[in-house]
């Protein structure tokens, strides 16, 4: 298959007119499509696209600019709780292991499975923990913070966890929990959140995928997420793959319950009034009473 040419600004905008887009002005238009990657923005397109590949009647630019700029600010809000969470999950995790498994514990991996677990398990906790370590030691050799060159240099790369757990990803933190022994797992879940294993595995993968949505600068409206959050409240079965599962994960993993609901959760309301007249619930599994589902 041939790849397709490169359009033009003008010929970009052309394109949105032929399918339907409505375009009040082109100069405008012409300035934001200079700001954005067309292919990204094209995509916020989609609610409105029709089998034929033209737009549904009354399909506006403005409208879907406007649902651009919304996604684009959640994504801050977000990111900046999701970094939150995973600092307070990083430092308790990095606590308990130490203190149960030593300074290096970590790279042992007969410290992640019992000797009487299923043998089956053990293979697969064997070699889930060789990946990792693999993918540990490639997000060193591709850090150039001071920090790790110093343990590089004059510990001989042998990193203690509360230092390896600073060079974790978002993905190997919750990749390291899942792994973990079971009797771990329920121990670190309770003492975080007072729930389950399961529901904290479960969680931390959907924040995951949400963090590397937004670390990449990836469309959030109108998207259909890779992981459900399991037994979520709130949530049925048409909004659990849609933005409002991945935010209730968030709220659930969120550790300050009074910055969430004062700062966090305010400044979440504020930008869906903002943009209330353009942004559809559906889109995003928004239920009715989503302002009180995610309080605190």
């Amino acid at each position: 298959m041939d790849i397709k040419h490169p359009y033009k600004y003008e010929e970009q905008l052309q394109k949105l007119k032929d399918r339907g887009c409505i375009i009040n002005d082109d100069k405008k238009c012409i300035s934001i499509l200079e700001s954005v990657n067309y292919y990204n923005f094209s995509a916020y397109f989609l609610p409105f696209k029709q089998s034929n590949g033209s737009y549904i009647n009354g399909t506006s630019f403005e409208k879907v600019f406007n649902i651009y700029e919304f996604d684009r600010k959640l994504h801050t809000i977000l990111f900046n709780a999701l970094e939150e969470i995973y600092i307070f999950i990083r430092a308790k995790i990095s606590y308990y292991h130490v203190h149960k498994y030593g300074a290096l514990g970590y790279l042992d991996e007969t410290n992640f499975y019992n000797k009487n677990d299923d043998l089956k398990d053990i293979n697969k906790k064997i070699e889930y923990h060789k990946k990792f370590i693999e993918n540990f030691k490639r997000e060193v050799n591709n850090n150039k913070v001071l920090f790790v060159k110093h343990y590089i240099d004059k510990y001989n790369s042998n990193f203690p966890i509360w230092a390896a757990t600073k060079i974790f990803t978002f993905g190997m933190l919750s990749i390291f929990f899942a792994n973990l022994k079971l009797e771990d797992q329920k121990i670190l879940a309770k003492d975080m959140y007072n729930i389950t294993a399961y529901k904290l595995e479960s969680w931390l993968r959907c924040c995951t995928d949400l963090r590397n949505i937004c670390a990449h600068h990836g469309r959030l409206y109108y998207r259909i997420f890779p992981s459900i959050p399991k037994q979520m409240n709130n949530l049925d079965n048409n909004s659990e793959r849609k933005l409002w599962g991945a935010i209730l994960s968030v709220k659930e993993l969120y550790p300050f319950k009074e910055k969430w609901n004062d700062e966090i959760l305010h400044n979440f309301i504020n930008l869906i009034d903002e943009y209330k007249n353009d942004i559809d619930f559906v889109h995003i599994g928004f239920p009715e009473k989503w302002k009180d589902y995610l309080k605190k």
